[in-house]
């Protein structure tokens, strides 16, 4: 698939979609804008990419809602060269969102189909990881912490420690925690010892297994 003029026009559309529901970080809507999500997609979803709607990308896992991606992202306030950790790549789009608002991406999957795809297409598409691996996202990525930022793009029944260990002082972890639903969670580190919570909505994830990333 190439990415159209047509495509184009359905990302500005959509770009103003996420702006009616309150996404208001132009370098969270500037990424989405540029980025092909259909490309990230089975062809048979082309028409539908630009939708704000979840799809299946394999191994039992979605594409989250372009609202959700820009609600995660626009928490984590990313700054360029920022070093952020993303728990589950799935299809790699986050990720694209992320590398092009100038973040240096660690990104960790534990699906090893989704991991084999997402490691060739993110390259092919321009967009480059600093590392990307297949693993347990529960431990986080010790030997490259801290970080700035983490984001947990699937449901956790709850906030594993080793991802608060990993977050810089005033850093921002984004996690959905829940069984059936999940509350958005958004923690700051305030200190060597001591975090802020704040508890943000309602969304729907697929699940964060335990003892493993996705």
């Amino acid at each position: 698939m190439k990415d159209t003029a047509k495509h184009q026009g359905l990302r500005n559309h959509l770009v103003q979609e996420l702006i009616k529901k309150g996404i208001s970080d132009k370098t969270v809507l500037n990424a989405i804008s540029q980025i092909p999500r259909h490309l990230f997609l089975d062809s048979s979803f082309e028409n539908f990419a630009y939708q704000d709607k979840a799809f299946p990308i394999g191994a039992g896992q979605t594409i989250s809602h372009p609202y959700t991606v820009a609600y995660q992202t626009q928490l984590l306030e990313v700054k360029p060269n920022q070093k952020i950790l993303e728990i589950g790549t799935g299809s790699g789009y986050q990720t694209a969102v992320l590398c092009k608002m100038g973040a240096k991406i660690y990104t960790v999957e534990r699906q090893i189909e989704l991991y084999k795809t997402t490691s060739v297409l993110l390259p092919k598409l321009g967009f480059k990881p600093v590392l990307m691996t297949y693993g347990d996202g529960y431990k986080g990525m010790e030997n490259d912490a801290p970080f700035d930022g983490i984001i947990v793009t699937a449901g956790a029944p709850f906030v594993p420690k080793p991802l608060l260990a990993q977050l810089k002082v005033g850093g921002r972890l984004v996690i959905p925690v829940g069984e059936d639903k999940q509350v958005m969670n958004l923690i700051i580190r305030v200190s060597e010892t001591r975090f802020q919570q704040h508890e943000l909505g309602d969304f729907r994830f697929v699940p964060m297994l335990e003892n493993k990333s996705r």
